[in-house]
């Protein structure tokens, strides 16, 4: 009796977890709207933006500790990389890079932005941990990206992990936070702090070849539902917590 009120309880709790929220597609396609075809610098509802080149990042590391900053964000890029299916990999100097992260100090991060954005009035918000900007050509395709990080800030809120995550993830298309969007980086009011198996599939769908840069959100919705059916036929929906965790950051993280 026991045991078969245990086994109950077993397929009780994985029934559970087969219906998470996020994995439902109707979920998921308002996640990808409220994340992908929104900013959090720029109102209304907006285009696809993606990247076509490959991306080829450059740090600079103005903060101690560099070999431990490019560790970690090598790690990020590779699992990002893995996910999407698009490559992405270090610039060999820093003509040759599209992405730019700066590893910076509270004290000059804000000029920083500036320098690195190429734009004298970009300035930060004043409850920001970290930031990142996209430059787009005119089919909205991302041409260039860069992010700044104030390790000293980040690293006394225990954020410097969650702003190298959260700011190249956005940086590859997906820039807007939302509440509505859970379990996800691109929440503040959660304490994730590594990619979600909701924010894989998010990337997965960014990337898909049949989304184009510039698309809008009534181009965009009949195509991720097919895909999502699919998806969710096929088990990548149900796996993708799983799938996600395969990274090094999540091992090198304890988790």
């Amino acid at each position: 009796m026991i045991r078969l009120m245990l086994f109950s309880c077993l397929l009780a709790t994985q029934a559970a977890h087969a219906d998470e929220a996020w994995q439902s597609p109707d979920y998921l396609q308002q996640a990808f709207n409220e994340v992908a075809l929104h900013s959090e610098y720029v109102a209304g509802e907006q285009v696809v933006r993606k990247w076509q080149q490959p991306v080829k990042v450059w740090l600079v590391h103005h903060a101690d500790q560099a070999d431990k900053h490019t560790k970690l964000t090598h790690y990020h890029l590779r699992h990002l990389s893995r996910i999407t299916g698009h490559p992405i990999s270090f610039a060999a100097n820093a003509a040759e890079a599209n992405m730019t992260v700066v590893f910076s100090q509270s004290a000059q991060w804000h000029q920083e932005v500036v320098q690195v954005s190429s734009n004298k009035s970009r300035q930060p918000p004043a409850d920001a941990m970290c930031m990142f900007g996209l430059t787009l050509d005119a089919q909205n395709a991302i041409k260039r990206a860069w992010v700044v990080i104030p390790v000293d800030h980040a690293n006394e809120r225990g954020l410097l992990v969650s702003c190298i995550v959260e700011e190249i993830t956005q940086a590859m298309g997906l820039p807007n936070d939302s509440e509505k969007v859970y379990p996800s980086v691109f929440n503040d009011k959660t304490p994730e702090s590594l990619l979600t198996g909701l924010d894989a599939l998010l990337l997965k769908m960014l990337y898909l070849p049949a989304i184009k840069p510039g698309m809008r959100a009534g181009q965009v919705q009949p195509i991720l539902a097919r895909q999502l059916q699919q998806w969710q036929s096929d088990g990548t929906i149900q796996s993708a917590e799983k799938n996600v965790r395969q990274s090094e950051l999540y091992d090198m993280m304890g988790f």
